[in-house]
């Protein structure tokens, strides 16, 4: 979930929505476009009716208009319905924001007005942001770390009332990357393939939606690795070096580091029993039976410090820094080495 050090977070804005407690503006902005758009949708859906639209919704773009008419818009009241919207996306763009300041202080009360603002934040030293705090609402939506990312795919398939397999979790996100628009999309492409009466999507069905290996893939390796199975872990290095156009070092870097980082939370848990180390790292008992238990009984704190400390050479390495360039397989085979012995 996109969260935000000040103000409301994503389900706090829907569950007021869902209540009809709705704010006069609302600030939508930050890097991840996937939430600013859900919200958006999801606060125009619940504010206007498909048949109170046509007199009651008005969509801006903030390089194709200025303050002066989306405060003109704004101050008009609705038609035959309780309330209208603007909605102006791409709101970085417009030049005059600060003009704004005036309509936010004393808005019209039956407009919610939606202020798209994507790719950044706006300059919170400026007026306008602080008047629409006290005014309305401010949510930043921001990038989910790697680590985060098989939480939102595990949730979005339970709310269509779906399980997914952790291996086929991990596959998605190693094909996606961190693009939650691209993954829901993904996602959405799964649940419709699934066969009628199935609720759990496996990791097979990603292997013939995406092209990945069921057999041969970050999740995997993160296995093998933890159970010190030097045979399997070079198995797939060696399907990676052979498949550069599904493996990317990076991707396969950042799971690594995350494996070998909740290993070393798992060693100052304050119990040691499986369900605890779970708790304590914020992993279900399940994923740290896989992979993070194993890997904390077959490698001491000291052996883990150094693999973490190896695994940030190596993507230094990867990025040319001290002149390397060795290629990202042979890399990772070193890498994989070093683990291992």
């Amino acid at each position: 979930m996109a969260k935000t050090n000040a103000g409301p977070n994503y389900m706090d804005i829907v569950k007021d929505v869902q209540a009809g407690r709705f704010a006069t503006v609302y600030l939508l902005m930050g890097d991840e476009d996937y939430y600013i758009d859900r919200l958006s949708q999801y606060i125009l859906d619940k504010a206007l009716a498909p048949e109170e639209r046509d007199f009651n919704y008005d969509l801006l773009y903030g390089a194709e208009t200025r303050a002066n008419d989306i405060i003109s818009i704004a101050r008009q009241f609705p038609m035959m319905a309780e309330r209208r919207v603007v909605m102006v996306r791409e709101f970085q763009a417009l030049s005059d924001k600060e003009a704004l300041v005036a309509y936010v202080k004393n808005p019209n009360p039956a407009t919610v007005l939606i202020l798209c603002h994507k790719h950044g934040t706006l300059d919170g030293r400026r007026s306008l942001g602080s008047e629409i705090r006290k005014a309305g609402v401010v949510f930043e939506s921001k990038r989910l770390y790697d680590r985060e990312l098989p939480g939102f795919v595990t949730t979005y398939m339970q709310r269509r009332q779906k399980t997914i397999e952790p291996s086929a979790v991990q596959m998605l996100c190693d094909h996606v990357g961190s693009d939650l628009s691209r993954l829901a999309t993904e996602m959405d492409k799964l649940l419709l393939a699934v066969p009628r009466g199935e609720t759990r999507v496996g990791a097979k069905l990603v292997e013939e939606l995406t092209g990945m290996s069921k057999d041969f893939n970050n999740f995997e390796l993160q296995n093998a690795l933890a159970l010190r199975d030097v045979y399997k872990a070079n198995q797939i290095v060696k399907y990676f070096d052979s498949n550069t156009r599904t493996f990317a070092l990076p991707v396969t870097l950042s799971s690594l580091f995350n494996l070998f980082s909740d290993v070393l939370l798992a060693y100052f848990a304050p119990s040691q029993s499986d369900d605890a180390i779970a708790q304590y790292i914020g992993k279900s008992t399940w994923v740290c039976r896989q992979a993070i238990i194993p890997a904390r009984r077959n490698y001491s704190g000291k052996k883990v410090m150094d693999i973490i400390s190896e695994i940030r050479q190596t993507d230094a390495k990867s990025k040319g820094v001290g002149g390397c360039k060795t290629p990202p397989g042979e890399l990772l085979k070193e890498l994989v080495f070093f683990i291992l012995h």
